[in-house]
């Protein structure tokens, strides 16, 4: 990596951990400046505007995502255990105290949702292509006959996410200690609605 790319690399790091507090909006150009030690001439000459400044941070958090959370669950076998790995890695990346404010991803869904234009649509496309992880892995498991066959994949991922949301909630805003608890059991439940296993069943001894 050359000396450009590096410092375009630490600008990235500081403006993600800025906009995980702040916002993307509240990323501006002077308080950029201030935490990376570099003058607003300098930050313009390496993104141009404050709109592919906020861009490039989403594209950035977005491949982090994806090293973090995706990569080391591709690494499992097909299916239940390629779910599993994914649920922990994700949980694991939206609980990092590494960043700041929590997921950046998350942080700007909510601030673009009702905000239509370029930015909003770039992050409805990445999100889309995460759920449809999510979705993949999960007709892998029906396809090994881990899962039933009348499972819904939509449902199933609409719930996962969901749980992750909820843990993230817990987790960042209202500082609960038991929210990785919550969030392990309610995908326990997943996992063993999907396999058509009943709720009396997965408590009983031995049925896992």
């Amino acid at each position: 990596m050359n000396k450009g790319a590096q410092t375009r690399a630490t600008i990235l790091s500081q403006a993600i951990a800025v906009a995980g507090v702040h916002g993307l909006d509240g990323m501006s150009i002077g308080r950029l400046a201030e935490v990376t030690g570099m003058s607003k001439s300098g930050l313009f000459g390496h993104f141009g505007s404050k709109e592919a400044l906020q861009r490039a941070v989403l594209d950035t958090a977005g491949e982090e995502h994806a090293q973090q959370v995706l990569a080391p669950a591709l690494l499992e076998y097909r299916g239940e255990a390629r779910l599993r790995a994914l649920f922990r890695h994700w949980l694991e990346w939206l609980g990092s105290d590494a960043r700041p404010g929590g997921c950046p991803l998350i942080s700007a869904a909510t601030e673009l949702a009702d905000r239509p234009g370029d930015l909003r649509d770039f992050l409805v496309e990445q999100q889309q292509g995460w759920i449809d992880q999510i979705r993949r892995m999960c007709q892998q498991g029906i396809s090994e006959a881990t899962f039933r066959d009348d499972l819904d994949l939509s449902q199933f991922a609409f719930e996962f996410h969901g749980i992750g949301l909820g843990f993230h909630f817990a987790r960042r805003f209202l500082d609960d200690d038991r929210a990785l608890v919550h969030a392990n059991a309610a995908f326990e439940k997943l996992i063993n609605s999907a396999k058509g296993v009943s709720e009396d069943r997965a408590a009983a001894p031995g049925s896992r």
